[in-house]
């Protein structure tokens, strides 16, 4: 005993870690220590109050870190971190070894076992990560790997806080021009053993179970698919934009009540829906924080509302152990995702993406504000994520309805709002059917924002995105059945052509349909053929699939969303044996064989599609619902004038 006195190292049972240095700061605490090292020698028992005396207390600040060449196996330490509440608890760490290399080329990583009560009984859980070891009252690094999920015993891998230090040290004001696809955290395999970052796990507030398995099949690989119980913390009206946490500048005492050991989130989405992933405080100073000690998304730079957690539970499973979080108030925001921490700036702002909804009661007649379901939210700005979130969120918003049935279809109109453009606008149907019109609504937006949102060449923000959802208490989808000629197939220049279509509603009896649609006085004598379709197929048509792998750049894109047709309509096209070509979004039909040869040469290098075939609207009508199918007709064209 006196020996460990000596060398300013000692432990006796679960007490905490004491170097004899500090008796000269810390008079009562030596003494208290003292009194428990006596005890344990004689076989004394210790009061509750002695004991807590040394083992609870904040975690020390102040006392420098800990270099890692000074690190060998025997050492003990103290770690912290927060079971439930907020205030952190200390836990006994044994120092095992260091694992040279283990988390890549000059990566080392700490070998630990915990020791005390609640880490022997919990495991290392889910939201650990980030957790503080000192070695005396010095930083060594952070809790940050686990060894399998079915360990007996309670060894962890520590991110040695040097190499969490050049996360801190990177500039603030740096460019960020560097941003990677979200990907699995890093796995370490060491003498057979493999050791896997510790998961952080997400609460998802207010998100059905479908909508979960939905994010949780996107997100399959990326380490973002574990969603562990939780809250969001506040009282914030639903659909209220001004009372979305963050909006108003972050409060002394909420930045104080955070330290290290202290639970922190990052917030996803956050608003009248919440996604956050929540770790723990290694490293704090006046103006930033490290946290973690592993990536979250290894997104390089970001900007992630930074909030205050709450542990209400730790939940112990050897399996899936986890902490379940409340989160709190906004403190700054989350600017670097790196390999050994993330990085917080205390009191920044961080740039989100303002979404709002407003769904209209199934069998609504007007859309009256007062029968509206208004959701509010922001979704982060990163493009490996943001078109999943989106797509999740709006999922979810649509099955939160008591007017939502099996047969519920859903037109979804709106805009995105970037900034240097036009808006974008949409019109979207998705009709009941075998596949969840929700489900479908969701895929079709999060599949139209990211061709938007996801294009190389877009410079500006997305400023917003805008929905209005009408529901229609039955399924929308129509058939098209038959298509005829109603006044001849042998037609002259400058007639009108009368089309017959029958179009069967969704177990509905058949109608039909008539569109007159007049011929050009110019039109060669010989055959002509007639596209009878659906908006999809006339899209097509207008724009074929593309052979070359060049990219669209974005004010292209923009200008053939604005050409698309509406679903709901049933088209009548002329199809005429003259090129056409779609350039810069732009459809420019029957064009002389000698300009087609021109743009021919530039279709390699300028965005240029050519057809042999120009297909020219010339009617169309209300199809009463989601049309699909098409039929080909055909008409000879005689030269003279027609009896019309």
């Amino acid at each position: 005993m006196l020996n460990g006195w000596k060398s300013g190292t000692w432990n006796a049972a679960s007490c905490t870690l004491i170097d004899v240095r500090l008796c000269p700061k810390e008079p009562l605490l030596c003494v208290a220590a003292l009194v428990i090292a006596l005890g344990t020698a004689l076989s004394l028992p210790l009061t509750a109050a002695e004991t807590t005396a040394v083992t609870i207390g904040p975690p020390p600040s102040g006392g420098g870190f800990f270099p890692l060449a000074q690190v060998h196996r025997g050492l003990v330490g103290t770690a912290w971190t927060v079971f439930e509440g907020s205030k952190p608890e200390p836990m006994e760490v044994e120092i095992l070894g260091v694992l040279r290399g283990a988390r890549g080329p000059g990566h080392d990583m700490i070998l630990v076992r915990l020791h005390g009560a609640k880490p022997e009984y919990t495991g290392v859980v889910a939201g650990m990560s980030g957790s503080p070891v000192y070695i005396g009252n010095k930083l060594l690094g952070s809790i940050s790997y686990r060894i399998g999920q079915f360990s007996k015993e309670p060894i962890a891998g520590v991110t040695p806080i040097e190499q969490m230090l050049e996360v801190r040290d990177i500039p603030i004001d740096a460019a960020q021009t560097i941003e990677r696809a979200a990907s699995d955290k890093p796995d370490v395999s060491a003498d057979g053993m493999t050791f896997q970052a510790m998961e952080t796990p997400l609460v998802m507030s207010g998100f059905r179970p479908e909508a979960i398995r939905l994010w949780q099949e996107k997100m399959a690989g990326t380490g973002l698919e574990m969603v562990a119980a939780g809250g969001v913390g506040g009282s914030s009206k639903p659909g209220d934009m001004d009372a979305i946490p963050g909006s108003t500048p972050a409060s002394a005492a909420a930045i104080a009540s955070v330290g290290p050991g202290s639970a922190i989130s990052a917030q996803l989405i956050r608003g009248d829906l919440e996604i956050s992933a929540t770790c723990t405080v290694t490293y704090i100073d006046p103006t930033q924080l490290l946290a973690c000690g592993h990536p979250v998304l290894q997104a390089g730079p970001v900007s992630l509302p930074m909030t205050t957690a709450d542990v209400v539970a730790t939940l112990a499973s050897p399996l899936n152990a986890f902490k379940i979080i409340n989160t709190g108030d906004t403190i700054g925001a989350f600017t670097q995702d790196r390999d050994a921490a993330i990085r917080g700036v205390i009191g920044a702002k961080a740039h989100m993406i303002p979404v709002h909804i407003a769904i209209h009661e199934a069998g609504s007649a007007t859309k009256d504000a007062s029968k509206q379901r208004k959701l509010n939210f922001e979704v982060l700005d990163l493009p490996s994520l943001t078109p999943q979130a989106l797509m999740v969120a709006l999922y979810t918003s649509l099955l939160e309805s008591n007017e939502s049935t099996a047969e519920t279809s859903y037109h979804l109109t709106g805009s995105i709002s970037l900034n240097g453009y036009p808006p974008s606008p949409l019109d979207l149907w998705a009709p009941g059917g075998a596949i969840p019109a929700q489900l479908t609504a969701a895929l079709e937006t999060g599949e139209r924002f990211a061709q938007l949102y996801s294009n190389g060449t877009r410079q500006g923000d997305v400023q917003s995105i805008d929905l209005h959802v009408d529901a229609v208490p039955r399924n929308m989808q129509v058939e098209l059945e038959t298509a005829r000629i109603v006044s001849g197939n042998i037609v002259h220049p400058g007639d009108t052509v009368v089309v017959e279509a029958t179009l069967r509603p969704w177990q509905q009896p058949a109608r039909n349909v008539r569109i007159p649609m007049r011929l050009p006085a110019g039109l060669s004598t010989g055959n002509l053929r007639v596209l009878v379709s659906d908006a999809g197929t006339l899209d097509r048509a207008l724009d074929p699939p593309r052979l070359s792998a060049r990219s669209t750049d974005l004010a292209t894109v923009l200008a053939q969303d604005r050409r698309l047709h509406a679903v709901d309509r049933i088209y009548v096209s002329l199809l005429s044996p003259e090129p056409q070509a779609e350039m810069e979004g732009q459809a420019l039909p029957s064009l002389p064989l000698s300009v087609a040869n021109a743009l021919e040469t530039l279709h390699t290098t300028q965005d240029v599609n050519l057809n042999g075939e120009s297909a020219v609207v010339s009617g169309d009508a209300p199809a009463g619902g989601v049309l699909s199918g098409f039929q080909i007709l055909n008409l000879h064209v005689e030269g003279g004038g027609g009896l019309n």
